[in-house]
């Protein structure tokens, strides 16, 4: 490759009609500033033509064409001309499970399918459910099924509101009623519980591709293969494979198409005893896996039983945490996703020629068994057997139905696909919307690809875990943030910090809730977590800020669902929440809040340092999400797709006197400076020894870089570093970030005297 991937820099692009533009021509306007920092690309979301106003751009309606919003194809021929100068590249974020369909009408393929049905040329583009009902295609968009009688016809469409669907040719005649029904498509309430389509996980908005038809593949595919083509583009990020009927070979086929130098990753949540396959022509994950261990590293262990113990004052018993995950993912099945499974019993049915009344029942307990988003990558070919298993041993009244399931899915055939996309869709729905919103324990670990059961990450963990990615995915990506993060990365540091103070933090809570006691104590402590994370250190509530929080809150208690939902909003609970939000931000706590975050502000100072530096040095290729240069106060989606300021980060670049802007840009051009070592050198624990080595976890990279950070350094106050040492490779080293010479067994204490952490370069011959 003319351009090896040797950083990204993730930019969230959004046309005008969002509210908050950020294009192509923005993008480039940045390049100067990117390229200063040390960047080798720029990531770009997705770029093809999504619903017109999109604030993220997953819901393409023509992946055959370049976002016009964006700047359109001139647009970005010209952003990647302009990177290309400079050495940089890009890459773009494609989305090949789904397209949006929550305006029909911009949607062409939709449309048309929405318009001829079964005769449509795209017929085949989407897994539709042809046999559901009476053979329409089930649309559940409509408050209730009533509201058909509402339609009205203007010219060769159907109208509600906003809502505009097709007419089939020669049906027009007659009210809006007696027209629906002679189309191809049912108009239901989205309570109706049906849907004639598979969708991302329980999305009506946005309908899955059956990427496995070669026709579906090339034509989805074109826009894409010019952009390698004519060299605009070095590589990809794949947004969610495992929706996919088959993901190996969907990879496969993409790599056939972009060159064998093309740098592919994929999302894939990896749960933490599972590997990504090592057979997929990939140079790796997204990075939720190396998230996971780098943040886990910070988390004092010694804090998880006060942790557990303040938890359990909600009336949670922690140790059923796992059951009551089994339990959500039935829940999801059943419920959530009841039209996806309806499908795949009715699969297994038609696989088998028999019925059975538990089967639903069955299925849905199965995948509670299941801790994975799909088992069907030739790794992971013991866990489903030994879920049947384990299902049947908890419920031997299902081992009929389990048994049409195995006889149904032996073939690998349709129902065997099914099974594993619902597998993914309940595993999502179940832990990233739910439980991660109930667990209160230590929220920073409530993150995709992470799993709060785990309290941190030991040092023997990361260290063999990073040697065996340098092994064998030593170009996979590596990140702290991402679009889809529930908080950002300084935020969870923060948080992580409360670990190390668990019993003070435990007194504060119990303090501030007999003043202001929370609607419901287990939301309470959940909350508590994410106001700390936030919270300013001036203890200035800006507008925006309390605007954020109430926003969060809200997001949290409806994706909880224990009191409240995005179905069915309880208002005198969430009304209540509010008010307790706001007598916590407006009263004396607050000032409370504002003295205990500035206690701790060294200790967080130092995690977020240690962790960024970490992320930018171990092995893979580091992405830096938008603007996380600097500290980053964002919470879950949309908050962090807010508009970046760029300008306080040129000026923050100039001058350098930003701690993590230093530690970012030092390391971004240590990276270019000495591309073999980054991209190919080893990795090798360093040895450190003394009263207080559980405090350092350093490694080297190749031959002439050492890393070094600290950690848990609220427990260092009364003790200091003492005796502890580095034991550094033989040679003469010089600290990137501190300019400081140093040789052999160098005292901790040395070695972090301005910064909490170093980055060694050899300097000798």
């Amino acid at each position: 490759m003319a351009r090896p991937v040797l950083s990204t820099y993730r930019l969230q692009l959004r046309g005008a009609e969002s509210g908050s533009a950020f294009t192509f021509a923005d993008a480039e306007n940045l390049l100067d500033y990117l390229d200063a920092l040390g960047i080798s690309h720029l990531y770009l979301s997705p770029i093809m033509t999504a619903v017109r106003g999109s604030s993220h751009g997953y819901d393409v309606v023509d992946p055959t064409t370049v976002s016009a919003e964006l700047g359109g194809a001139q647009g970005l021929a010209r952003l990647a001309a302009a990177a290309h100068a400079r050495g940089m590249g890009l890459i773009v974020d494609i989305v090949p499970n789904h397209v949006g369909v929550q305006r029909p009408q911009q949607n062409p393929w939709w449309w048309d399918v929405l318009k001829h049905g079964r005769s449509s040329r795209y017929a085949a583009f989407f897994d539709i459910d042809w046999e559901l009902g009476d053979g329409r295609i089930i649309l559940p968009v409509l408050g209730s099924d009533d509201d058909v009688a509402e339609l009205t016809v203007d010219g060769e469409s159907l109208c509600l509101g906003d809502l505009v669907f097709p007419i089939a040719p020669g049906t027009g005649g007659g009210s809006g009623a007696q027209v629906h029904d002679r189309q191809h498509y049912r108009l239901v309430g989205w309570r109706h519980g049906s849907c004639g389509y598979r969708r991302f996980f329980s999305i009506t908005s946005l309908a899955g591709l059956r990427q496995e038809d070669d026709s579906v593949f090339d034509a989805w595919h074109a826009e894409p293969a010019r952009w390698f083509e004519a060299g605009l583009v070095d590589g990809v990020r794949v947004d969610h494979p495992d929706g996919l009927s088959d993901p190996q070979g969907y990879l496969q086929r993409l790599r056939r198409l972009i060159g064998p130098d093309a740098w592919i990753v994929v999302e894939k949540i990896l749960a933490v005893d599972e590997s990504l396959d090592p057979n997929l022509p990939v140079a790796g994950s997204t990075g939720y896996d190396v998230l996971r261990e780098i943040g886990g590293l910070f988390v004092d262990p010694d804090g998880e039983p006060a942790l557990t113990e303040l938890c359990e004052t909600a009336g949670v018993d922690y140790r059923a945490m796992p059951a009551l995950l089994a339990q959500q993912k039935e829940i999801a099945a059943a419920k959530t996703l009841g039209s996806e499974l309806a499908r795949l019993c009715r699969c297994v049915v038609s696989a088998t020629g028999t019925d059975h009344p538990l089967l639903p029942e069955a299925i849905a307990a199965l995948l509670g068994h299941i801790g994975v988003y799909r088992s069907d990558y030739p790794g992971l070919t013991a866990i489903l057997p030994a879920a049947l298993a384990n299902t049947r041993a908890q419920r031997p009244d299902f081992d009929a139905p389990l048994a049409l399931v195995a006889a149904a899915i032996a073939d690998g055939g349709q129902a065997a696909v099914r099974l594993q996309q619902l597998c993914g869709a309940v595993t999502a729905k179940a832990t990233e919307d739910c439980i991660f919103y109930r667990d209160a324990r230590l929220v920073s670990l409530n993150e995709v690809g992470g799993d709060p059961q785990y309290f941190g990450v030991g040092s023997a963990e990361f260290h063999h875990r990073a040697a065996t990615r340098v092994r064998l995915w030593p170009h996979t990506m590596t990140t702290l943030s991402t679009h889809d993060t529930k908080r950002g990365e300084d935020v969870r540091a923060r948080i992580g910090v409360l670990s190390q103070v668990p019993s003070l933090w435990a007194e504060f809570v119990a303090r501030w809730e007999s003043r202001s006691p929370s609607p419901d104590l287990g939301t309470g402590l959940f909350l508590w977590q994410n106001i700390f994370g936030v919270w300013p250190l001036d203890g200035r509530v800006s507008t925006a800020l309390r605007e954020r929080l109430h926003g969060y809150a809200e997001k949290a208690v409806r994706e909880a669902g224990r009191r409240t939902s995005w179905h069915d909003p309880e208002a005198a609970f969430e009304d209540a929440l509010h008010e307790w939000l706001d007598a916590i931000l407006d009263g004396p706590i607050a000032g409370e809040l504002t003295q205990f975050v500035a206690e701790l502000a060294p200790h967080i100072e130092s995690d977020i340092l240690g962790q960024k530096l970490l992320a930018l040095t171990v092995p893979g290729v580091p992405d830096v999400y938008q603007g996380t240069e600097l500290f980053d106060d964002s919470l879950v989606d949309p908050d962090n797709r807010r508009p970046v300021d760029y300008a306080v980060r040129r000026e923050a670049l100039k001058s350098l006197q930003h701690r993590k802007m230093r530690v970012v840009a030092t390391a971004l051009r240590m990276r270019r400076a000495r591309p073999d070592t980054f991209t190919d050198g080893g990795y090798q624990p360093v040895a450190v020894s003394g009263a207080a080595g559980e405090h350092v976890v350093a490694f080297s990279r190749g031959t002439d870089v050492v890393v070094a950070v600290s950690r848990w350094t609220v427990r260092l106050q009364g003790t200091g570093w003492g005796d502890t040492v580095v034991a550094l490779p033989p040679g003469t080293w010089s600290d990137a970030l501190a300019g400081v010479r140093h040789r052999g067994m160098v005292p901790a204490a040395e070695l972090f005297t301005e910064l909490p952490v170093a980055l060694l370069e050899r300097v000798d011959d």
